[in-house]
């Protein structure tokens, strides 16, 4: 995959606003080997799930799951891997979340000390070992402009800290268009998502940022 400058970078994204999620994504796999779709399942996870297996079906998706999810999105999880036949490479914390409760007293405040070894352990470090195995020269997300403060900062296009081109299709997207395109390709959605390392929801979780 080509390696963009940060002027080619601002060029393409400025071109790429307003055209079609699908169009975006087939002018990148066009020039991709060993593309990726990361997700956790959260609320509208199901479109960019879809519009990548719809182009790709064999993409390998990587699930990085904290352990902590709520069973609503489990079952949600679920029902999606089934529905569109995901190739899912499951990801999980070294430490269950059992044993994190018993030994640390459960999930820690965003202001204690032991929260950004807590993110290491549960987010960050089942993500840096999936992206080490995999080995992908594309990243696809479903980031979308809005969802917190370094999200607004990037574009469709972005690179990650290791370099990885990050694409996300529907980053200028509304939930309400993100709704219209679950109902029509009749997808299901999923609101009792929780995320441990994040707390708030507009907070970074620090897999991105």
């Amino acid at each position: 995959m080509k390696k963009y400058s940060e002027e080619e970078l601002k060029t393409l994204n400025h071109q790429l606003r307003g055209i079609d999620p699908s169009e975006v994504l087939r002018w990148v796999l066009a020039s991709s080997e060993n593309p990726v779709i990361t997700t956790n399942f959260r609320p509208y996870e199901a479109a960019i799930l879809h519009l990548v297996t719809e182009e790709r079906p064999e993409t390998t998706v990587v699930w990085c799951d904290t352990g902590y999810n709520t069973p609503q999105t489990y079952r949600h999880a679920d029902e999606v891997i089934q529905l569109l036949d995901l190739n899912v490479k499951l990801y999980t914390p070294i430490h269950t979340a059992a044993y994190r409760d018993a030994v640390n007293g459960g999930i820690p405040g965003i202001d204690s000390p032991f929260h950004d070894e807590f993110t290491r352990q549960v987010k960050l470090e089942p993500f840096q070992r999936a992206m080490a195995e995999q080995q992908p020269d594309v990243w696809f997300t479903n980031l979308r402009k809005g969802q917190t403060a370094f999200r607004d900062s990037i574009d469709i296009l972005s690179y990650s800290k290791d370099g990885i081109l990050k694409v996300s299709p529907f980053y200028h997207w509304s939930d309400e268009k993100l709704d219209g395109y679950l109902r029509d390709n009749h997808l299901p959605n999923e609101f009792k998502y929780f995320d441990p390392t994040k707390v708030l929801s507009n907070r970074e979780c620090g897999l991105h940022a």
